[in-house]
């Protein structure tokens, strides 16, 4: 249990007990277990992206179909290198206090690292069901990949974010560390 100043016996939850500190490190684990699991999902991204590259295929790719794919792994590589980033903030600014703003722009980070992510993702289905369907199934098929993505990644978390009373409340230790 981390460092307090209430008295142990008392009503208040852990969370209520948890000083700013212990509260930074316990949002930055959290966000950093998430990154490893996206990143995960990145990499097998690119991993597909480089190889289809290599395939007998590839040659007869279209224009669009080329344009499509260098976009999807340019949109990849950012993605990787913007959900990595906080790792690189936590190990350059690593002991020098300022974990809380570690934690605020990592969450940022994470945020457009996932709207990088989704892009790729979608353009990796607008490629593949291009080459397999054709372009109008392309198009559409996107369409609602992109759609369910934008819904559940950024629209639901936000809704849920409403004011007191409109919808489940957070517990207020876990709100994003003022700036």
């Amino acid at each position: 249990m981390p460092h307090t100043s209430v008295p142990p016996g008392d009503s208040l939850s852990p969370f209520d007990r948890e000083t700013p500190a212990a509260r930074a490190d316990r949002n930055l684990l959290e966000l950093l277990q998430e990154l490893r699991v996206l990143h995960t999902g990145v990499q097998i991204v690119f991993a597909f992206l480089l190889g289809a590259a290599f395939t007998a295929r590839f040659p007869q790719l279209d224009t669009f179909q080329r344009n499509t794919y260098v976009v999807t792994l340019l949109l990849t590589v950012v993605s990787s290198a913007v959900l990595a980033t906080p790792v690189a903030l936590h190990r350059g600014l690593f002991h020098r206090g300022v974990k809380i703003r570690i934690v605020a722009l990592s969450a940022k980070f994470a945020e457009v690292g996932l709207a990088f992510l989704a892009l790729a993702l979608n353009g990796a289905i607008l490629l593949l069901i291009d080459v397999v369907l054709g372009r109008t199934a392309a198009v559409i098929v996107t369409a609602c990949t992109l759609a369910m993505f934008t819904g559940l990644w950024f629209i639901l978390p936000r809704a849920l974010r409403r004011p007191p009373g409109t919808a489940v409340e957070p517990h207020p230790h876990d709100a994003e560390p003022e700036r």
